[in-house]
């Protein structure tokens, strides 16, 4: 059976420096560059990733053609003990 972490600790940063809270702006086309590049997306068919690639641009369309990421990374670690 695993051992169970003895220390869990939990944190979070925003990127970059304080203040203003760190963002990225970005134009549909940018967007969807970097879209097609990542997770599941590069797994998809063409036809479906062409669909869903039409689908994200319309909504970023609807609001205006761009929007603004916010980034935050989360970090999680634990200590194993050498008990039970």
């Amino acid at each position: 059976m695993p051992k169970r972490p003895e220390k869990k600790v939990f944190a979070s940063w925003p990127w970059g420096s304080a203040p203003p809270p760190p963002h990225r702006p970005y134009t549909r086309d940018e967007w969807l560059d970097q879209l097609s590049t990542t997770g599941l997306h590069t797994q998809q068919p063409s036809a479906k990733l062409a669909e869903a690639l039409a689908g994200i641009g319309a909504a970023i369309d609807a609001f205006g053609g761009s929007f603004t990421m916010r980034y935050t990374t989360l970090v999680a670690t634990a200590t194993r003990t050498n008990g039970a």
